[in-house]
C-alpha cells in the first residue's frame, strides 16, 4: 500500500503580537535574506513592529513590492526579478499579496510564509492561487505555504467586510462536502475521507461557537484556525473540492457578470445558504449560524442584485466542466429562482 505524501505548513503561529515575532521565526530556520510583498497600504500599518523584529536578528529585505495587481504574467516577471539569494518569501496583507507572493514563490520553488492582515477567505492556506489569466479570474495550482504567521491583533483592525466575508467562506464547507460527496455516489470522482473529515472539523467554529460573536478576539482567533484546515484538506484532497461547490460556481458566476461586486465569502455565504435549500442539507444550521454572526444583516445593507443573481445561477453549472454539483440537476434552477421569490432570507439579501 502507498500512502499518499502531502505537505503541510512547518511554521503556524497564530496568536497576539505575532508580527513582531517573525524576524525570530524566520532566524531559527536560517531564513536571513527576505522577499516581501505587501497588499495597498499594508506597510505603513505592520512597518513598525516588522522591520524592528526584522533588524532585531538581522534579516535582511533583498526585495520588496506593494501589490495592486494580480496578472499571471507579471508575477512569473517579478519572480525573476527577486535574487538569487533570497531564502524565503513572505505576502503580507490579504488576498492580492499572498496569491501574488504564493504564485512567486512557486515559480522559485522557495519557502513561503503567509501572513494574513484579514480573516476574508481560506486562501492564505490553500495550495492554489486566484490571479488574473488572459484577463479573466482563474484558479491556479500553486504550492501551499511553508508557514501562517496571523497575528491576531492586526486582524481585529481588519474591515468588518472582511470578517463577514471570511464567515461566509467559512460555513460553504457544508454545502461543498454535500456536493463533493453525492458526485462520488453518483460515480464521477474519487471522495477523500481525510480531507472530508479535515474540512468538516474545520466547521467546529460553526458548532462550537454558538457563545462567541464576531467581534471577539477567541472568535477571529478561531476563524483563523477554521480557515487553516480548510486550506490543508485542499492539499490533501489534491483538489478545492473540500472547499468549494455549487455556492462557489455562483460566486465565480457572479464575478463575470456583475456591475458591483462583493467580496468573495459575501457572495458565497449567500449562495451557501441558497444551496443548503437546494440540497435540504443542514439549511437550518447555516441560516442559524449567519443570522447568529449578523452576516444576514451585513449582506442586507448592500444587497446583491436579484437580476444578476438569477443570470450567475444560469451561468454557475458550465463554470467548471465535468464538475457535480447540486446545480448539475435539472430543476435546480427553477427550485433556486423560487426559493429566491419566497424564503424570507433570501428576499433580504438578494433584491
Amino acid at each position: 500500500m502507498n500512502n499518499k505524501e502531502i505537505n503541510i505548513p512547518s511554521l503556524l503561529k497564530i496568536g497576539n503580537g505575532k508580527i513582531a515575532k517573525i524576524g525570530k521565526y524566520l532566524i531559527d530556520r536560517n531564513f536571513t535574506e527576505v522577499a516581501l510583498f505587501f497588499s495597498d497600504g499594508i506597510e505603513n500599518i505592520v512597518a513598525d513592529k516588522l522591520y524592528s523584529g526584522l533588524e532585531k536578528y538581522n534579516i535582511k529585505i533583498v526585495h520588496k513590492d506593494n501589490i495592486s495587481d494580480i496578472n499571471i504574467e507579471n508575477a512569473i516577471h517579478t519572480a525573476f526579478k527577486i535574487p538569487s539569494t533570497t531564502k524565503v518569501l513572505l505576502g503580507i496583507g490579504g488576498g492580492k499579496a499572498l496569491d501574488y507572493g504564493k504564485y512567486c514563490a512557486h515559480i522559485l520553488k522557495l519557502p513561503y510564509i503567509t501572513v494574513p492582515t484579514s480573516v476574508s477567505n481560506d486562501g492564505f492556506c490553500s495550495p492554489n492561487t486566484s490571479l488574473l489569466v488572459a484577463g479573466k479570474r482563474k484558479s491556479v495550482k500553486s504550492t501551499i505555504p511553508y508557514g501562517v504567521v496571523a497575528d491576531i491583533d492586526v486582524i481585529s483592525n481588519a474591515p468588518e467586510s472582511s470578517i463577514y466575508s471570511g464567515i461566509g467562506d467559512t460555513i460553504s464547507k457544508i454545502t461543498a462536502l454535500h456536493d463533493w460527496k453525492q458526485s462520488f455516489l453518483k460515480g464521477y470522482e474519487y471522495f477523500n475521507d481525510f480531507a472530508g473529515l479535515m474540512a468538516h472539523n474545520s466547521l467546529d467554529i460553526v458548532y462550537l461557537c454558538n457563545d462567541l460573536k464576531p467581534e471577539d478576539n477567541e472568535f477571529k482567533y478561531r476563524m483563523v484556525n477554521s480557515l487553516v484546515l480548510s486550506g490543508i484538506a485542499m492539499e490533501i484532497a489534491g483538489s478545492s473540492r473540500p472547499a468549494s461547490g455549487s455556492e462557489h460556481l455562483i460566486s465565480h458566476a457572479l464575478d463575470a457578470v456583475c456591475t458591483n461586486q462583493k467580496m468573495h465569502g459575501l457572495q458565497v455565504g449567500t449562495a451557501t445558504y441558497l444551496c443548503s435549500l437546494l440540497q435540504n442539507n443542514q439549511q437550518d444550521k447555516v441560516k442559524d449560524f449567519l443570522l447568529k454572526t449578523g452576516f444576514f444583516n451585513f449582506v442586507a445593507q448592500d444587497p446583491i442584485n436579484k437580476q444578476e443573481f438569477i443570470k450567475a445561477l444560469k451561468l454557475a453549472p458550465a463554470v467548471k466542466q465535468n464538475y457535480y454539483t447540486i446545480l448539475s440537476e435539472q430543476d435546480s434552477f427553477d427550485k433556486a429562482i423560487k426559493f429566491i421569490e419566497t424564503d424570507d432570507i433570501l428576499k433580504q439579501v438578494i433584491k
